[in-house]
């Protein structure tokens, strides 16, 4: 109990004016969670603002194409996340009437809705006695109690989870929540913790070794997988083409220029001779081509990819996009679809980035 009166004492002089904190809408505070899982505030701020402000309730989320979801979405990245927010949101209207759940085994089954999740809203909007447990959280404990287990396995999971439980004030659960998280995203920071000013520092066991930066231990380095994108657009009479990424790889539900990837780097001299470009452009006649970027690195949480851009205006129209599923758009009407942020910081070089519809 001392521990958590420090931190929620903490809290109260420190805690950042955030606008899901003058709320008690789970709705609002579950897209907050959704955004901060997988940015700093700092960034995510305009994206909440901006996703809320089209998609101000369940409702409105619900009823939304996907396409118009992902747009709002865009730039965010793990899209998997911005169409699982649209299907539980249908989800919430097909099986409560459209009314957010307060039980935390309801809240539970919606897409995309993990334990953290599930424990912050519910502890948040109902002050119910679920710890949550996010990377913040792990650091936090793992120095306050030097747990060496590892915080990315089966067992890390569950015993961090039951050191959060053994804190957690049920009266006030929510505030003990919040202030946790935010105690290790401002001050247990990752690299050069403010320990010497901490006002746990009396009871942190990874300070007394002298090893708090030795926590949080993590048993599995991720495997990175390196990929080479090469982007054609082609243009044909004030018309583009745009394929939607689809499968379990990268950006589903995103729109892209044609693309042919390889296994190792090449310049546009191997790229022509490569049997997907030369059945690309079979019958378009003639061609202009401008490469725009090369070598843009863009680094994904498990890949890094090293993109290209070329500008290719053609003769005729070249036929051979139509089986691969792509779509001939206006090429003022690119700024109208969704799509990966690699791609949208070529639009934007290229002056490209046009819109039917105010973002801001």
């Amino acid at each position: 109990m001392e521990i958590s009166n420090i931190l929620i004492n903490w809290y109260q002089e420190h805690k950042r004016d955030l606008p899901w904190r003058h709320t008690n809408d789970p709705y609002i505070i579950w897209v907050s969670e959704i955004i901060l899982q997988q940015t700093r505030v700092a960034q995510g701020m305009d994206y909440f603002l901006r996703f809320t402000g089209r998609f101000p309730d369940l409702h409105s989320l619900a009823c939304a194409a996907e396409d118009e979801v992902l747009k709002y979405w865009q730039g965010l990245g793990y899209y998997s996340r911005a169409r699982n927010l649209h299907a539980a949101a249908r989800s919430i209207v097909e099986r409560f009437g459209g009314c957010f759940p307060a039980a935390y085994s309801d809240i539970l089954s919606l897409q995309g809705i993990g334990e953290y999740t599930a424990a912050a809203i519910v502890s948040f909007v109902w002050n119910q006695p679920y710890p949550v447990v996010d990377g913040n959280v792990f650091r936090l404990l793992s120095r306050l109690f030097a747990v060496d287990t590892p915080i990315d396995t089966g067992k890390g999971k569950k015993e961090f989870t039951a050191l959060a439980a053994s804190l957690l004030p049920p009266a006030k659960a929510g505030l003990h929540n919040q202030a946790m998280m935010e105690f290790g995203a401002l001050h247990c920071v990752p690299q050069q913790p403010d320990c010497l000013r901490c006002p746990l520092q009396s009871k942190c066991l990874g300070y007394a070794a002298g090893t708090p930066q030795a926590y949080p231990v993590r048993q599995h380095k991720t495997q990175t997988r390196t990929r080479y994108f090469h982007y054609l657009h082609i243009v044909h009479r004030g018309t583009t083409w745009l394929h939607r990424r689809s499968g379990k790889d990268i950006w589903e539900g995103l729109y892209e220029f044609p693309l042919i990837e390889t296994d190792t780097p090449v310049g546009f001299a191997g790229l022509q001779a490569t049997g997907d470009f030369r059945r690309l452009f079979a019958g378009a006649g003639d061609l202009q081509v401008s490469p725009v970027l090369s070598g843009l690195k863009h680094v994904l949480s498990h890949q890094i990819l090293y993109a290209a851009f070329y500008y290719v205006e053609t003769e005729k129209l070249p036929e051979a996009l139509l089986p691969l599923s792509c779509i001939r758009v206006p090429c003022e009407a690119l700024g109208d679809y969704a799509v990966p942020r690699l791609i949208q910081i070529y639009m934007e070089k290229q002056a490209l980035f046009y819109t039917s519809r105010d973002l801001k």
